[in-house]
């Protein structure tokens, strides 16, 4: 009674704090269930574009017509606001989504080496600097999409005449009935070369945005890259506060116009490091943004499907299911590139590979070719994959919710200032729980009053606010389990429910998988297993090289998603090896029934053994993926009240 009064006592103060979750995730929309298709859209092309993407089954066009990230049109953007009025209305009268790109921070002068008129020729100030001073001005050839004679600059966003200018853009593409505006690149220069360890900007501007904020002199009074600097984590919080501001400011302009538009952007760092450099950090983007476009690297910079590793593969789902819980129902785009040119492996294989795993992860998949945002590397496969999804597409982008899950925490702080480290672990951690086929779930600072399960798995999580040591002390106080693994930062005393790990058996699997995939095991982590409470609800019996996820959708269905990469190799071969014998065992007292829908197939009844209190269904062969779920008959709902 004393420990369910003391937690009764904390737990409205931990509501109060903020550590609720997001409202309920039912309220979806078009963004939920997009099929992307990019085109490039040049004014009096509308009608053609909208008829392009209907027949291959594109459901949310992009269209790259770049008012701002176009020194021209930043300066005159009429002709193009025309032509975006133009494919919004195509786009409606097919019943269709549109959306358009616009630049973050960079802009293009086409032609600069015949023009006075650039942005870096009549705005200087306006430039983002390394602490030497050195703006950030490119020419041809420093990246794919700068051509020969432009120039191509990246601006400060405390640049305050030109932060007005943009969004007087944004309200303007906003009026013109479009559906989304897709914001890409909103960074600070720090990925093209030469720039990467610069922790920029310092333009006079910024700099003086940093001093007002802290009081701090970003020139002379931090370690740049030393994060056991107090004042250099300043900067590196004011950075990412920054962007996250500047997102909000656009999605709040655009929505003044037109309620209804989406703000999406495109970011390339996902959950590691790389997220803090370039200053956009997709946990605090998703609170403020309608949807986030992810162009995921995972941190090995390996975009193509045709070259990746099943380890790869894992990582890419920790990396997805990450996003998935960062987003709170919003919606999670995936911007990746299968196939580009690769004559070892077939690019029908590579495209589809890359869609099982984004769909199985709720992800929404987005058909490009190469490196290009637009255009397709195989259109009868695009067209193939996107009406299986679109008939299928509640079984994947209804929300989800836990059934019985191990919880493991994401800790935004611990990722900012010790990402190497933090991410090993946090990576090896649900690697481990895919291939042993528990039910996990990604807990955040945003999610932990909502989370149910009965342990939590703290992954070498070394910075802790207040507000969640007092969560995790009143979370073990009622019983449940509290796994901490390498550094312990909770200040908890020691406690039958709470287990500790010294040394990180997330890292050390994550050690072994990098060292022989192939051979490593998760039994080899069997105490971290025994540790842990739950998950048993539903059980799944299948190899290591098959990553599971399991979840309650929002129509009551128990559904399990398979991901299956055994046999793939990176460069030479995209056909799985088959999966036979998987079995799935469901903790239920009432008659179901089970179904069986593998990737690109038909849905199939599955016929399961009651063994007690529990039912066991054995799945056909799974190839690339396959989801099996399972519902109550209609008489067991009666018989339940229901």
């Amino acid at each position: 009674m004393r420990q369910r009064s003391w937690f009764a006592i904390f737990l409205p103060v931990l509501f109060a704090l903020g550590l609720r979750a997001a409202p309920d995730s039912e309220k979806q929309d078009w963004t939920n269930y997009v099929r992307i298709g990019a085109y490039a859209l040049k004014g009096g092309d509308a009608l053609q574009i909208v008829r392009s993407a209907q027949a291959s089954g594109v459901f949310g066009i992009e269209v790259d017509n770049d008012i701002p990230g176009r020194y021209e049109s930043f300066v005159h953007p009429e002709e193009k606001l025309k032509a975006i009025h133009a494919v919004a209305e195509e786009a409606h009268k097919a019943g269709n989504y549109a959306f358009v790109y616009i630049a973050g921070t960079e802009c293009i002068t086409a032609h600069a080496d015949q023009t006075p008129h650039t942005l870096a020729k009549e705005h200087p100030d306006w430039l983002q600097r390394k602490i030497t001073g050195e703006p950030a001005i490119f020419g041809g050839g420093t990246a794919f999409w700068i051509r020969a004679g432009d120039e191509d600059v990246w601006v400060s966003p405390y640049a305050a005449e030109w932060r007005k200018t943009y969004m007087e853009r944004v309200r303007q593409i906003a009026g013109t009935g479009i559906d989304g505006i897709y914001i890409d690149i909103p960074y600070w220069m720090t990925h093209f070369d030469g720039w990467e360890d610069t922790w920029a900007s310092f333009d006079d501007y910024t700099v003086a945005a940093f001093k007002q904020k802290t009081g701090l002199d970003a020139k002379h009074d931090l370690k740049l890259g030393d994060f056991s600097d107090p004042a250099f984590r300043k900067w590196v919080e004011f950075r990412i506060q920054t962007f996250t501001d500047f997102l909000s400011e656009i999605d709040r302009t655009a929505k003044a116009v037109n309620p209804k538009i989406k703000t999406i952007p495109e970011i390339y760092p996902g959950i590691e490091g790389e997220s803090v450099r370039v200053g956009a950090d997709v946990y605090s983007l998703y609170g403020v943004v309608d949807a986030i476009a992810h162009e995921y690297e995972f941190g090995n910079g390996n975009h193509m499907a045709s070259s990746r590793t099943p380890l790869d593969w894992f990582r890419y789902q920790v990396g997805m299911h990450s996003f998935r819980a960062f987003a709170q129902g919003k919606a999670t785009w995936i911007l990746n590139y299968s196939w580009d040119g690769d004559k070892k492996v077939e690019k029908r294989e590579a495209m589809m590979n890359l869609a099982m795993s984004q769909v199985m992860a709720g992800a929404n998949f987005w058909d490009a070719p190469g490196h290009s945002m637009a255009g397709s590397n195989d259109l009868p496969t695009r067209k193939k994959i996107f009406s299986w999804i679109q008939a299928n597409e509640k079984t994947f982008y209804l929300p989800r919710s836990a059934v019985d899950p191990v919880g493991v925490y994401f800790s935004p702080d611990t990722r900012n200032y010790y990402a190497d480290d933090f991410i090993a672990s946090y990576r090896g951690i649900l690697i481990l729980l895919m291939q042993k086929h528990l039910e996990f779930q990604i807990v955040t600072p945003r999610t932990l009053g909502d989370f149910g399960g009965k342990t939590l798995v703290l992954p070498d999580v070394r910075m802790l606010g207040d507000k969640e040591k007092i969560w995790f002390q009143a979370f073990a106080t009622q019983g449940k389990r509290l796994v901490i693994t390498g550094t312990d930062a909770t200040g908890i005393g020691s406690s039958q429910n709470v287990v500790r790990f010294p040394e990180c058996p997330g890292r050390a699997y994550d050690r072994a998988l990098e060292k022989d995939f192939e051979h490593a095991s998760p039994d080899s982590q069997h105490e971290f297993f025994d540790s842990l409470q739950g998950g048993n609800t539903v059980q799944i019996k299948a190899g290591p090289q098959v990553a599971t996820s399991i979840a309650r959708t929002s129509d009551g269905h128990i559904n399990c998603f398979f991901a299956n990469f055994a046999g793939l190799r990176g460069g030479s071969n995209p056909v799985q090896t088959p999966q036979t014998g998987v079995e799935v065992r469901v903790t239920s007292k009432v008659e179901g029934q089970g179904f069986f829908l593998p990737f690109l197939g038909e849905r199939q009844t599955v016929k399961g053994i009651r063994h007690g209190d529990s039912i066991t269904y054995t799945l056909p062969p799974i190839t690339k993926g396959a989801v099996f779920w399972y519902e109550h008959t209609e008489k067991a709902f009666n018989r339940e009240g229901r």
